[in-house]
């Protein structure tokens, strides 16, 4: 067999006891595998290292495990492949999202994974979009997609926990112009270089939510996730940097999974991190992990 790299040789030695995350571990391994290695081969060399797990893995999980990695599959520099265009998303792949819930923990896990964890009931608005903002951003908020400012951070000092809506990523000007030409402070044209995106399931419960939030966290560094104060959870995954190719492969195989494809548009108004709905619902923070930001800096 082709000699593979170490790290590869490494997660290969120790695949995860059942109840551990099987699931995950096929789908990670699997993306390494195919710069080296083609898909046959990969299906065969993973069912080999699987067996004696703890529990059944069928061939179909295995092959379905590859297949759905394809899209996000690692490639040496200078050869990725042309990435799927985004007005053309994928279909929720149902058989791969029970997975991904079978395998993954639920909304107490989250929580308990959040650094710093959050255990008082106070409103952590203003420090958590500090640290997810940091400096003096311009930064477009609102009461309502009609209600909304766009100005530098200070100056919404002390009002956001009584706002809904915030833009994931700061503005690059007071205002822009819409698609009919129009002045206005929320635009795209106005809209700065993608900080966030953001993974919204609205269809199940709040535990199968988190469960495929911490799922897409392997993938890409989960910072916050916020309740919508009705039904949903909102993954705040830090893509600062990253090209746009690589982010729409990890929101491909978000959406995939349920998240609505709406929130890959950079202009698209988000849950303000322990701010309220108009209906006065708190959207409270679950989580958060603002370390891979700092390492950035």
């Amino acid at each position: 067999m082709k000699t593979l790299p170490p790290f590869i040789d490494e997660m290969l030695t120790a695949p995860p006891r059942a109840g551990e995350g099987v699931h995950d571990w096929l789908f990670r391994v699997a993306r390494q595998l195919h710069a080296h290695l083609p898909a046959g081969e990969i299906v065969n060399l993973l069912e080999n290292r699987v067996q004696g797990c703890g529990r059944h893995v069928s061939r179909k999980e295995i092959e379905d495990a590859v297949k759905n990695s394809i899209p996000c599959a690692w490639q040496p520099k200078g050869n990725a492949a042309p990435v799927q265009s985004a007005a053309k998303w994928p279909r929720v792949n149902q058989e791969q999202r029970a997975a991904v819930l079978r395998d993954n923990g639920g909304l107490a896990d989250l929580w308990e994974l959040s650094r710093p964890r959050i255990e008082d009931n106070w409103q952590h608005t203003e420090e958590i979009v500090d640290k997810l903002f940091p400096g003096n951003p311009l930064l477009c908020c609102g009461k309502s997609s009609q209600d909304f400012d766009t100005k530098p951070r200070e100056d919404w000092r002390g009002q956001l926990s009584a706002l809904q809506l915030i833009l994931p990523s700061p503005m690059s000007a007071v205002t822009g112009r819409t698609k009919d030409g129009k002045e206005s402070k929320h635009t795209l044209d106005n809209t700065g270089p993608r900080r966030f995106l953001i993974c919204e399931f609205d269809t199940g419960t709040a535990d199968e939510h988190a469960a495929l939030l911490l799922h897409l966290g392997t993938f890409a560094p989960l910072v916050c996730a916020v309740h919508s104060g009705n039904k949903s959870l909102h993954g705040w995954f830090y893509v600062h940097g990253q090209p746009d190719v690589k982010a729409e492969k990890f929101f491909h195989y978000a959406v995939s999974l349920g998240a609505d494809r709406a929130t890959w548009t950079r202009s698209q108004f988000v849950r303000m991190p322990d701010g309220k709905r108009d209906n006065g619902n708190r959207q409270t923070v679950f989580f958060v992990n603002f370390k891979p930001m700092e390492m950035n800096r």
